[in-house]
């Protein structure tokens, strides 16, 4: 039987000089590859569609949300969330890498549709970390960026996932916000990390292919709480 070869469409530098992807294709199916590793494959969306259900669930009652979305990639937590977030709503997506959005809206237009061209979504070429400095601006703020906190294929993602980057997304979001944070394993010292940041923290397991079944991935749902939490006194000498 023969084997229907992946096809290379293009290749693209990361900026900062931390290596190249590739963009390939086999049949409908596409991946977007960094070195030996798969960031992606167009037939696994399960689990990155549940990082914007799961975040979503847990800001509904916020008036006009606004999502932050770490990494563009094949789009699928950017289409799951411009599925249920409302009209109202406002999306913005850090891409770090330029050919991605490129390839977006060229050799992987058909996977992507019209949903780039949502008034709701400001797509911005940039470090999602950049884009933390504003205090209170986010009710969620999604991380797809790399393969996790402990699976990084580019070394400045590890800023993100520090506690000093903790801290600046806890001050990011809105009182009741949540920071979810998508990894293809699960991570008991950044769980650690969350909860020092001063996040109150859940875990999901969620399927690459959804109902469908296929690997199993982790989701960490750290949500702000809407009162400020107060440090307990020291015991009394």
């Amino acid at each position: 039987m023969a084997v229907n070869p992946w096809i290379l469409l293009d290749t693209a530098k990361v900026p900062g000089g931390e290596g190249d992807l590739r963009l390939l294709r086999r049949g409908s199916e596409y991946s977007i590859m960094a070195g030996s590793t798969s960031l992606m494959n167009s037939r696994m969306s399960g689990s990155e569609e549940a990082l914007a259900t799961l975040s979503w669930a847990r800001i509904a009652s916020q008036p006009r949300p606004h999502m932050l979305i770490g990494g563009l990639g094949m789009g699928f937590t950017l289409r799951a969330a411009q599925a249920i977030l409302p009209p109202d709503a406002r999306i913005t997506v850090a891409e770090l890498v330029p050919a991605v959005v490129a390839w977006a809206r060229g050799p992987m237009a058909e996977v992507h549709g019209e949903s780039l061209s949502d008034p709701r979504l400001i797509i911005r070429e940039a470090d999602v970390g950049r884009l933390l400095d504003d205090e209170n601006r986010y009710d969620a703020i999604l991380l797809d960026v790399d393969n996790g906190p402990e699976g990084l294929t580019r070394d400045s993602n590890d800023g993100l996932y520090t506690a000093r980057g903790l801290r600046r997304a806890l001050r990011a979001l809105r009182a009741g916000g949540v920071l979810a944070v998508w990894s293809s394993h699960t991570s008991a010292p950044f769980t650690k990390r969350l909860v020092a940041a001063g996040f109150k923290v859940e875990e999901e397991r969620v399927r690459s292919r959804g109902s469908k079944g296929g690997e199993r991935h982790h989701i960490w749902l750290a949500s702000k709480p809407r009162v400020p939490q107060i440090p307990a006194k020291p015991p009394a000498a």
